[in-house]
């Protein structure tokens, strides 16, 4: 299947407009309508494109027979009705993270694009960058070694928001990154989150979260609007190599560093205890050098090669649905002081399918 696809944008407001220029440049895409229940913001927003067509009524703009797909950029809240409609209407979607506002409707999608045989896709961006994207393939042929930990910092003077804390509203981009790099995607069993909130400003300002990984690994998320300073970094410490990613350096984002600790079990005087040998590596440093190009495009590109391929894109419902799942947890670990919180879905070994079925029942 070569021929091009044709999707159209719902929601013309802060990302919708980013969204709409990188499939309006896609080769894979032919833009064709532009949806959003204010009229004027939409048909400004066509306009920049390339005067697509104008709708404000959903169901109108679903019932076209000539829309292949939709990408979806409103408010989370509305995600659950939106994508559903869309399911529904036969339509391939994309939609901006959060999935959803919550893991139950998260599920009910993932089911509803499962029995329709539609991809559902979630517009993780940050996995889409050079960066990320070289993260990932270091870590799949071994670069690193086996991960012995993540530390994630993303902290900047930000805007707090009016309706959801700052794990909420920051940490989805790191938990999605962590999800995207580790082989398996991320399914921690539970996870510990302590907040604080010294502006008295009713949710967690500055945030921490700690997520145990598989072998004895650790993630740590670091997540703050109070800062002056502007930060977006995460090391990768493994077995054979060390990796800094700095987002904000454009010059050397990623540093590979041929350091780390070598420690060798022997045997001490004859018994069943053992004395731990300590060696420390320290080789050279060196950065990869990384393609120039926009991640939403290539979004674009690989939500286009998953419907043509007739498979689940890198960032898929499932994808949206375990970030979905920590930050649930996180929530409850921050109800509990910081206890930790069992991460709902981990424990589960059968079908998603079954699962959402089950789940999503329970939940009418």
């Amino acid at each position: 299947m070569t021929n091009t696809l044709s999707v159209a944008v719902i929601g013309a407001g802060y990302w919708g407009p980013n969204l709409a220029r990188n499939f309006s440049a896609s080769p894979d895409w032919n833009l064709a309508a532009i949806c959003d229940l204010d009229e004027t913001r939409a048909t400004a927003l066509a306009a920049k494109v390339g005067h697509v067509d104008v709708h404000t009524d959903l169901p109108e703009l679903l019932a076209r027979d000539d829309i292949d797909a939709v990408a979806i950029a409103t408010p989370a809240r509305t995600h659950h009705g939106v994508v559903l409609a869309a399911l529904m209407a036969g339509k391939h979607v994309v939609v901006e993270k959060p999935l959803a506002d919550n893991r139950a409707h998260a599920l009910e999608m993932v089911r509803i694009a499962e029995e329709r045989g539609l991809t559902l896709m979630t517009d993780h961006t940050y996995c889409y960058t050079p960066a990320v994207l070289k993260i990932r393939e270091l870590i799949a042929e071994g670069a690193l070694g086996d991960l012995l930990f993540i530390d994630s910092v993303r902290i900047n003077l930000g805007l707090v928001q009016p309706d959801v804390d700052v794990f909420w509203d920051l940490a989805p981009h790191d938990l999605s990154i962590i999800d995207f790099i580790l082989p398996g995607g991320l399914r921690p069993q539970a996870v510990s989150a302590q907040g604080a909130d010294p502006l008295g400003a009713g949710r967690s300002c500055i945030g921490y979260l700690t997520v145990p990984l598989d072998g004895g690994a650790i993630a740590h998320v670091h997540v703050n609007w109070l800062s002056p300073t502007k930060i977006r970094s995460m090391v990768i410490g493994g077995t054979k190599r060390t990796l800094v990613w700095d987002d904000l350096n454009p010059q050397q984002r990623l540093s590979i560093y041929d350091r780390g600790v070598d420690l060798q079990q022997q045997s001490a005087d004859g018994t069943d205890r053992t004395a731990a040998a300590i060696s420390y590596r320290l080789g050279d440093t060196w950065s990869p050098a990384l393609p120039e190009h926009e991640a939403l495009g290539q979004m674009a590109t690989e939500f286009a090669a998953s419907i043509r391929e007739k498979r689940p894109a890198r960032t898929d419902g499932l994808a949206g649905l375990r970030v979905l799942s920590v930050l649930e947890a996180a929530t409850r670990s921050l109800d509990d002081n910081g206890g930790m919180a069992v991460v709902d879905g981990s424990s589960e070994h059968h079908s998603m399918k079954a699962d959402a079925t089950a789940l999503t029942g329970a939940n009418r």
